[in-house]
């Protein structure tokens, strides 16, 4: 996968949670996203300080920082 796909896919997710926090599942069946690819791209966010990770009823959420 080369870089400027996981940016977009990047910028799905951070669409997707403009909403407010979802649950790893929630997002993923919001973007459409595969595995994989939601992983890089929470990464990717994550590693820039964009998305914070936390829990909930033992499911990780992610929301816009």
């Amino acid at each position: 996968m080369i870089t400027s796909k996981i940016g977009e896919n990047a910028g799905k997710i951070w669409a997707a949670l403009q909403g407010g926090a979802l649950t790893q599942k929630a997002l993923k069946k919001a973007t459409k996203l595969k595995d994989a690819e939601l992983n890089l791209a929470l990464g990717w966010l994550a590693r820039e300080s964009k998305v914070a990770f936390g829990e909930k009823d033992e499911e990780i959420t992610i929301s816009l920082n």
